[in-house]
């Protein structure tokens, strides 16, 4: 019996291994990977099959840590700072979309309860897919993308009623659904008592207790048996177990405690939620898909459909331009991974038949599917079906660009954030007109309202460049740090306005020369800016002198930052979101005795045509910085080279340290 567990257990966590990892490297939600061992591992496949009851009772505390660590994230103050706008939103949003699909489905022939429960499903979108695609396309700080992030992620908060109405139904089967529902509902009302006061006046100061002890072991047995008990206790009460984990997470969210708890949770959360989609995988019957292909098709357009024209519809009732609520509309249509834990509680709850949970399962998969390719092409449609070219979303706030005839010798500042606002005050500080662009409307509000020339519009939008007095302006600066929208403002004034000036700000050195190449005069990288400063603070307190600090510092800016560049990338992902495959690095090369360059000058090898630079020698332990052109080569010389990966792998090869193309150890 350990024998046979033991087998599946290793088939299960080798099998996914490999899936994820692959899906990982092609870029595939790891999420269907996992569902994609549950179709192997599944008994409606050929091949080993795993017993689904120790899943599905493992992969049930998936969603009890999911719920523990949203309740985390939105505590009772945050939800109440969110009633407005997000909440109002995120809410009809949820509602409408359940009610349209039931009422469509309970039109149809299907059975009211049913309807309802793929209604919730399809009400759901896939957060993890929506960031990830908008990261990609460099989207996710623009105003529609930050909408659909921050309402995909408040889906799951208004998922959690879902999780308590569900198992009542099935349960109201033979009974009056009002009045179960009715004692459902005072029954979550007393766990939410039960839970708040026990959290507001105990957990606090257990959770001192714990910590005082300084033990990472005993504070995560506290989190585990609160989260746990907390669970425990709604399922005594008849409710589910993930709405007492959401309630204990929220109490927590509130103490000084949460990320602790998050950190600690988040890898017990992690592997137990791929469980519950391998669980969720194994419901998946490949032998009806022939069948029902069609139906979950015509499903999955239904779903994007109905949810891209609803929120639409919502976030342009709240008053936002009509092209960003479109845009909107596209990222939240995509169906979500918590649909598939609704699905899964309804069929536990026998309130929903087998056919129609696979065509509703399959259709979510499809949508998911065709998702980053919606998401990916938002703005070519925003733009040809509302003809952004032509007419300016200033005008439908109400305001309006000054005339570029009234502009003159001016500045234009694109983004009106944190660097936009300090660079605007030194301007008005000397006297020297500007104009500030941004799609903030609350930020636009304010500063107009304090009397600063800002205004409501997209600095990309040519048209609103033009009215601003592009033509006339004697310097523009971008701000802001969405690249995609800085891209394609400096691809219209590299056109038509290429003798402008332009400054451009960006986090890292990642895309100084893409901007520099779409036509930035002055790129200005953040956090190499923030070095520079913090290392002559450090030398003015060494008591190196005033003159020698400041040629250091005007020595970098002449040479683009060479020396803040030159680092080593390390065995992260990444260095201060710095891309790896593109970025310049630090790499040293140990000379061995059957190199072919030693006994040569460095002059030799001719590193400069290459875009290669010998920044450091290191011989005997010393370190000689720029080493000079007639240097000779010795054996066991270390050089210290900086340049791009594919310039270095090619200089490996010719000191003798590796053939092409082979892979470069960082």
């Amino acid at each position: 019996m350990i024998e046979q567990t033991l087998t599946q257990l290793l088939l299960l966590l080798g099998l996914t291994v490999f899936i994820v990892l692959v899906f990982q490297r092609l870029r595939i939600p790891p999420s269907l990977g996992y569902l994609l061992v549950g179709v192997l591992l599944g008994s409606h496949t050929a091949g080993p099959v795993l017993e689904e009851h120790y899943i599905k009772l493992i992969a049930e505390f998936g969603i009890v840590f999911l719920l523990f660590t949203i309740g985390l994230s939105f505590s009772l103050s945050q939800i109440y700072a969110l009633r407005h706008l997000i909440l109002g939103l995120g809410t009809a949003q949820v509602a409408l979309t359940t009610a349209v699909v039931a009422l469509l489905l309970w039109a149809m022939g299907m059975p009211g309860i049913a309807a309802f429960v793929i209604g919730a499903v399809f009400a759901q979108s896939s957060t993890t897919i929506i960031s990830k695609q908008l990261a990609e396309q460099g989207e996710e700080q623009t105003r529609h993308g930050k909408l659909g992030t921050t309402l995909s992620v408040f889906q799951d908060i208004t998922a959690v009623p879902f999780v308590i109405i569900i198992p009542v139904l099935g349960i109201a089967a033979a009974q009056e659904v009002a009045g179960a529902l009715g004692i459902a509902l005072v029954k979550a009302l007393a766990a939410f008592a039960i839970v708040f006061l026990v959290g507001r006046y105990l957990l606090r100061p257990f959770f001192h207790m714990v910590s005082e002890q300084r033990s990472a072991e005993l504070f995560t047995l506290t989190v585990l048996f609160v989260s746990l008990i907390a669970a425990w206790t709604t399922m005594s009460l008849g409710l589910s177990m993930a709405f007492g984990a959401f309630l204990a997470g929220m109490m927590l969210g509130e103490t000084e405690f949460r990320h602790q708890v998050d950190s600690t949770v988040r890898p017990f959360r992690d592997v137990l939620l791929g469980l519950f989609f391998v669980s969720i995988g194994m419901l998946l019957d490949p032998a009806l898909l022939p069948d029902i292909w069609l139906e979950a098709l015509l499903g999955a357009c239904a779903l994007l459909l109905i949810k891209l024209l609803l929120v639409t519809a919502i976030v342009r009732w709240a008053k936002i331009d009509s092209p960003t609520a479109f845009r909107t509309g596209m990222v939240l249509a995509v169906g979500g991974e918590f649909g598939f834990a609704l699905l899964a509680i309804a069929l536990d709850a026998k309130v929903i038949a087998v056919l129609p949970a696979q065509i509703a399962l399959t259709a979510v998969l499809f949508s998911m599917i065709l998702a980053p390719f919606l998401i990916r092409f938002n703005q070519p449609l925003a733009t040809w079906l509302f003809s952004l070219r032509n007419r300016s979303p200033i005008a439908e706030q109400g305001q309006e660009v000054p005339e570029g005839h009234h502009l003159n010798h001016h500045v234009i500042v694109c983004g009106y954030g944190r660097i936009g606002q300090i660079v605007g005050h030194f301007l008005e500080n000397e006297h020297i007109p500007y104009i500030a662009l941004d799609m903030d409307a609350k930020r636009v509000k304010d500063a107009r309202l304090s009397g600063e020339p800002v205004f409501f519009a997209d600095s990309a939008d040519p048209s609103v460049l033009e009215a601003a007095g592009a033509g006339k302006a004697r310097l523009l600066l971008i701000g802001h740090d969405d690249l995609s929208a800085a891209l394609k403002t400096l691809a219209y004034l590299k056109r038509h306005h290429p003798k402008l000036p332009i400054m451009v700000r960006t986090r890292d050195e990642t895309h100084v020369e893409e901007l520099r190449t779409a036509g930035a005069t002055e790129v200005i990288p953040e956090t190499l800016e923030a070095g520079m400063m913090m290392a002559s603070h450090a030398m003015l307190s060494l008591r190196v002198p005033l003159h020698k600090v400041a040629s250091y510092i005007q020595q970098q800016r002449t040479s683009r930052y060479q020396m803040l560049r030159e680092l080593f990338p390390g065995t992260t992902a990444s260095l201060e979101g710095l891309d790896e495959q593109k970025a310049d690095r630090l790499y040293p090369v140990q000379l061995q005795a059957e190199s072919p360059v030693i006994g040569k000058r460095l002059a030799e090898l001719d590193l400069a045509s290459r875009g290669v630079i010998a920044t450091v020698l290191v011989r005997d332990g010393k370190r000689s910085l720029s080493p000079g052109p007639d240097t000779l080569l010795q054996t066991g010389d270390v050089l210290v080279l900086f340049g791009t990966p594919d310039e270095l792998e090619q200089i490996r090869w010719q000191l003798g340290a590796g053939q092409p193309g082979s892979t470069m150890v960082s």
